[in-house]
C-alpha cells in the first residue's frame, strides 16, 4: 500500500512559522511516492489548510473532543476540525495519555467522534519503557487496540513505543518489525480484510538517518513523525526515503 508519512507539530511555532513550514512542505512534496500529512496546533489549522489547498499535502489536527458540542471549555470538536479544514485528526497520542489522563475508552469516544465528522482518525498506541522491560509490549498494544478502536473503525493506526518520543532513542529493528507484526494480525483478526488494508504508522524518534531501514520493514506502512516533521527538508527526506 502507499505510505503515509504525517508529521505532528505538536505545540510548536508561531502561525508565521506554520505557514512557512506548510509553504516550504508543499513545494517539495510534487512526485514523491508517500501520500503526506501535517498536523499543526489547531489554532494553525485554517491557515496551514489554505497554504495546502489543492496541493497533494493533507492537514490534521491533534486531537478532538468525543462530543459534537457543548459545555467544554477550551475543547474543540471533530466538526470544528472539518469546518477548519482539517481531513484527519490523531488521537490518543501518548502524551495525550500521559498529560491528560486519556484513557483507552476516552479515545475510542474520540475516534468515534471522529468518524461520525467524517475525519480520517490515526490511533495511537504504544508501550512504557517499564511495560517493555517487563516483558508486556505486545500485551499492552493487543489490549490498546481492543479498547481504543471501535468496530466501524476506518482508519490509521500508529505505534509509538512511549520512552522513544523525543529521545533519539528507537527500538530494534527485530523489535519494531514483531510489534508491527502483533499489530496486523490483531487488526486482521477482528476486521478482516479492513484490517489487512489499514495502514500501520511507526512513530518513535524517527528521522532522515533511521527512516529508510525503518520503513523498509514489514507491516510498517509509513511514519509519525515529530521534531524532524518542523523541518521541512528532514521531512520531506523521511517522506522521499518511503517512496
Amino acid at each position: 500500500m502507499r505510505p503515509l508519512i504525517a508529521g505532528n507539530w505538536k505545540m510548536h511555532g508561531t502561525l508565521r512559522e506554520a505557514v512557512v513550514l506548510a509553504e516550504a512542505v508543499r513545494a517539495g512534496a510534487g512526485g514523491l511516492g508517500a501520500d503526506l500529512l501535517v498536523c499543526p496546533p489547531f489554532l494553525h489549522v485554517p491557515p496551514v489548510a489554505a497554504a495546502m489547498a489543492g496541493g497533494p499535502v493533507a492537514v490534521g489536527a491533534q486531537d478532538c473532543h468525543a462530543a459534537t458540542k457543548g459545555a467544554h471549555t477550551g475543547d474543540t470538536s471533530a466538526p470544528m476540525l472539518c469546518d477548519a479544514g482539517a481531513t484527519h485528526v490523531i488521537l490518543g497520542h501518548s502524551e495525550r495519555r500521559a498529560d491528560h489522563g486519556e484513557t483507552d475508552a476516552v479515545v475510542r469516544a474520540k475516534v468515534q467522534a471522529a468518524l461520525a465528522a467524517g475525519l480520517i482518525p490515526v490511533a495511537c498506541v504504544g508501550e512504557t519503557e517499564a511495560q517493555r522491560l517487563a516483558g508486556e509490549a505486545e500485551a499492552v498494544v493487543r489490549q490498546q487496540l481492543a479498547e481504543s478502536l471501535p468496530d466501524d473503525f476506518g482508519g490509521v493506526v500508529a505505534y509509538e513505543p512511549v520512552w522513544a518520543i523525543g529521545t533519539g532513542r528507537t527500538p530494534t529493528e527485530e523489535d519494531i518489525a514483531a510489534i508491527h507484526a502483533t499489530i496486523r494480525a490483531t487488526l486482521v483478526a477482528r476486521f478482516g480484510p479492513a484490517g489487512q488494508a489499514t495502514r500501520i504508522l511507526y512513530g518513535g524518534s524517527m528521522k532522515p538517518g533511521n527512516a529508510k531501514a525503518i520503513l523498509a520493514l514489514p507491516n510498517v506502512d509509513g511514519g509519525l513523525v515529530g521534531g524532524a516533521s518542523l523541518v521541512a527538508a528532514d521531512f520531506l527526506a523521511i517522506a522521499a526515503a518511503a517512496g
